[in-house]
């Protein structure tokens, strides 16, 4: 798929971040002229990396927009033939989660999709959802439950919980949604689980801080089961779903369900050295595993990194940007 002069050109939102970077990083690789945005670009800590990339000289813009801020994406995705949204807050404890958390969420996927509208040669948008709008329903997992595309986090649940960032990805995922059938126009999402690997920006993005705080030295770990998914398998299954024809609807991406305890014994596999937590942090059964669906991800032909690779990749890249 290219442009009517043959010069393949995408856009990116939210570029400086941990799939972004990534994902940036492999379109150039391919061939592509990247149009990208970021917030501020005369932040060099949100920049740098991306202008270190392999063709960003010849290949790569960076763009100024803001989500809140209607028309903002305009010249981002003028003359595009695939828009990759990916821009969405992730943290957790927000003091206001409408204002930090859902309005980016919601009313960012709103203003990039109204600017691609206008834009005839878009082929299709992929957006950057998540496991977050999928699997929070009040159904209860065990091991023989399969999560799937079929399953809608419920905006309810995510409430009663106080799962503000799952409610973001819920509230945002419904109305793009919503909007593509009414506008007509061609969107795919990407469900990641908890993203993991090696770190291209020089800070710490939320998703692989857990992996982090295993390795500094905590007393115990958390009663938790992860959906692990590597960094460079989302990037690809993004491009993989603009790439083929074929791809619609949404795509559930997680390489592996594991309890904590596991992730502990992994690495300690990786590097003996370190002083892992032997302790859980409650009494409490350890919290199920369950399974996530991979048949619709394969269609479009994603392969998933083994999580021992996914661990010690994103083990040597803390290691490197000296986190510890």
């Amino acid at each position: 798929m290219s442009g009517a002069d043959g010069v393949k050109v995408v856009s990116v939102t939210g570029a400086s971040g941990y799939i972004a970077s990534w994902l940036v990083k492999l379109l150039l690789q391919r061939g592509y002229t990247v149009k990208a945005s970021v917030r501020d670009p005369n932040d060099k800590k949100k920049t740098e990396h991306l202008l270190a990339l392999d063709g960003a000289k010849e290949r790569l813009h960076l763009f100024k927009a803001d989500l809140l801020e209607e028309g903002s994406f305009d010249s981002l995705v003028d003359g595009s033939i695939a828009v990759f949204h990916t821009a969405s807050p992730f943290y957790h404890n927000p003091n206001d989660p409408q204002v930090e958390l859902i309005d980016p969420a919601l009313k960012g996927t709103l203003n990039v999709l109204r600017s691609c509208v206008k834009v005839p040669s878009i082929k299709r948008v992929v957006i950057t959802s998540s496991m977050a709008a999928v699997a929070f329903n009040g159904k209860p997992l065990a091991p023989d439950v399969i999560i799937d595309e079929s399953w809608f986090s419920d905006p309810a649940v995510c409430e009663k919980s106080k799962a503000w960032y799952m409610l973001s990805k819920t509230l945002a995922e419904e109305a793009a949604w919503k909007f593509a059938k009414e506008k007509g126009i061609d969107v795919v999402t990407v469900n990641p689980g908890l993203v993991i690997g090696p770190l291209l920006q020089p800070t710490l993005n939320t998703s692989v801080a857990p992996v982090l705080k295993l390795i500094n030295g905590t007393e115990t770990f958390p009663n938790t089961t992860y959906r692990f998914v590597d960094v460079r398998d989302v990037a690809n299954a993004h491009i993989l779903a603009f790439e083929n024809p074929s791809a619609s609807g949404r795509y559930c991406l997680v390489g592996s369900v594991i309890h904590c305890s596991e992730v502990v014994k992994m690495l300690c596999d990786i590097s003996p050295a370190l002083t892992l937590p032997e302790r859980c942090a409650d009494d409490k059964p350890f919290a199920p595993t369950y399974q996530v669906s991979k048949e619709r991800a394969q269609t479009l032909g994603v392969k998933y990194t083994p999580l021992e690779v996914t661990l010690k990749d994103t083990f040597e890249s803390l290691k490197d940007k000296n986190f510890f």
